[in-house]
């Protein structure tokens, strides 16, 4: 009975033994990963396939539909106008209308131009950069609610509160700040009822418009311009004449058109991204760049046409738009055709429109735009990407958006920097009553197999920036275990480490080189090296470099299964 036990017990064991061998194998015997080249070619076979399928599927259709297919692809207003219902189409038109009467007599309120490097915005710097744009640009509006004629073009704090300090030590009318600020007060309350009793939200959303209406009628009746009170005045009416007949492709300047047009264009692109991101991210929607593109090179090519120039995103009018309880895209169109026909036959009507309460309609739309919340929160989470946040914030405020963007990006920078040259690398454990290997710092109930050190990395990539920090480390800590106690004892006898790679995304040649010298450094002082659970890129590359074979071929599925092979030794 004995005797069979035994032997029942060694088939157990042979039978263990074999899946594990086969389990290996796995690993070790998978296909080749595809190289760069055939990610990029099926890349391109997969958009040449659903274009084919997509115009095959239309091929039978009546050539309405396939115009009609195409021109959703393009404008996708076609698309989701299908859905759009008539209380959103309320709340557009009067986010329109509130849009169409800043941008008529408004010259221009687009302050910013955002620079390069806008699509590495991290969530944090596009906290600290609207904030710091809210208030750069409610600064700016001083000159409009205070009257003042000689302004600085400087967006940073420091010129314009001397450009306000000046102002207001030289002969100026009260009358324009008493004005702005009482509409301004009007449009806040009328905001604050409109959220406070859901039945008066069209208060909140007319509000800037009748403020316009009543401040221009309440300066042309009482006369105000008269005492001091800056108006628009003349506003030029009618539409842009045609300038196609000016293009000339033979000028010897046409090279140096196409540079500055190229620079016009990437910053045309990046001020509309990341004043659409920041409200992407306040509104939870998701912003498609490729749209954005097309959007802005229709729009420049059109606009190219009939004497515009170069058209990006306004920060000030997209607050104001948002404040105003816009839905959709309908409310620029709103906005345009309420443009275009106060151009043709109501400009008359603007002459008299104060610039204090243009000024206080953008101020009543940016308090909601500094999330000090958000802020507190990103503390909390991250401390570096709180540092993020601030660079934007104070970039903005102290110098301008383009370095405060800069000095957002160059911390993200380094943040990414940072984790990549000093991977985290954690020490693992098996957690009692389970199958489960964990960090033993964060689950202190974790115990250490005796002879064995677990290593996982916390690194996606293993390469030149980070592989002699993680040798160095693993052979530290190997070390460590093996150092004496206090009688001269040795606390452990580490036979095998095992290198936990889940994590590791890719590895290039420096990381394998690395590797190798790992498996001579811990050779040379008995101990062997086992891998677990490689990734596909990482475990061919591996193969590849003779690796596999230099470590003996212990490679593992899983944690278990490695630690198992330490009783060959």
């Amino acid at each position: 009975m004995a005797s069979s036990a035994v032997e029942t017990c060694k088939l157990e064991d042979m039978q263990v033994d074999i899946e594990k061998n086969v389990r290996s194998q796995w690993v070790l015997n998978a296909p080749e990963p595809p190289s760069p080249w055939e990610v990029v070619l099926d890349s391109v076979k997969k958009a040449f396939s659903q274009c084919r399928e997509k115009f095959s599927s239309l091929r039978d259709q009546p050539c309405t539909t396939l115009v009609l297919s195409i021109l959703q692809g393009i404008f996708p207003i076609l698309s989701w106008g299908r859905n759009y219902t008539a209380a959103k189409f309320r709340k557009d038109f009067l986010a329109g209308l509130t849009i169409a009467s800043l941008c008529i007599p408004q010259t221009s309120f687009g302050l910013f131009r955002l620079g390069f490097l806008v699509d590495f915005l991290s969530h944090a710097a596009i906290v600290g950069f609207v904030g710091g744009a809210a208030i750069v640009i409610g600064l700016q509006q001083l000159k409009g609610l205070l009257g003042i004629t000689h302004f600085t073009t400087k967006t940073d704090i420091i010129s314009v509160i001397k450009a306000v300090w000046v102002a207001i030590h030289n002969p100026w009318n009260p009358r324009n700040f008493i004005l702005g600020c009482s509409f301004l007060v009007f449009i806040l309350a009328s905001r604050f009822l409109g959220k406070k009793k859901k039945k008066l939200f069209w208060l909140a959303s007319i509000s800037p418009l009748v403020s316009v209406i009543l401040s221009t009628l309440f300066v042309f009746l009482t006369r105000a311009d008269k005492n001091g009170v800056k108006i628009v005045k003349h506003v030029k009416g009618g539409l842009n004449p045609i300038s196609i007949h000016q293009l000339d492709f033979n000028n010897p300047y046409v090279g140096e058109v196409a540079k500055i047009g190229l620079v016009i264009a990437v910053v045309a692109l990046t001020e509309s991204v990341a004043v659409g991101r920041s409200f992407a991210s306040i509104k939870g929607y998701q912003l498609d760049g490729n749209k954005e593109m097309m959007s802005i090179g229709f729009t420049n090519i059109i606009g190219s046409l009939t004497s515009c120039y170069v058209a990006t995103g306004s920060f000030s009018r997209t607050a104001v738009n948002y404040a105003a309880g816009c839905e959709s895209l309908i409310s620029n169109i709103v906005m345009a055709v309420t443009v275009l026909i106060s151009l043709l036959f109501l400009t008359k009507l603007l002459y008299y429109t104060p610039t204090a309460i243009l000024a206080s309609v953008i101020l009543s739309a940016l308090p909601g735009l500094i999330d000090f919340p958000e802020a507190f929160k990103i503390w909390k989470v991250d401390k570096l990407d709180f540092l993020a946040t601030a660079g934007a914030f104070f970039g903005v405020l102290f110098a301008s958006v383009e370095i405060g963007l800069l000095v957002a990006v160059v911390i993200s920078f380094s943040k990414i920097i940072l984790i990549s040259i000093r991977p985290g690398t954690e020490t693992l454990g098996k957690l009692p009553g389970t199958d489960l290997f964990c960090d033993v710092y964060q689950y202190p109930m974790a115990v250490k197999i005796p002879g064995v050190m677990i290593i996982r990395l916390k690194s996606a990539l293993l390469c030149f920036a980070n592989a002699n920090f993680v040798r160095e480390r693993i052979m530290k800590w190997v070390t460590q275990e093996e150092s004496e106690d206090d009688k001269g004892n040795s606390r452990s006898t580490t036979q095998l480490v095992i290198l936990d790679t889940s994590n590791l995304v890719n590895i290039d040649t420096s990381g394998i080189a690395s590797l190798e010298e790992l498996q001579k450094s811990l050779s040379s002082h008995g101990k062997q090296l086992a891998i677990v659970n490689p990734r596909w890129q990482v475990i061919h590359k591996l193969k590849v470099s003779n690796f596999v074979n230099k470590i003996g071929g212990r490679v593992f599925l899983t944690v278990e299964e490695a630690v198992g092979c330490k009783s060959e030794f």
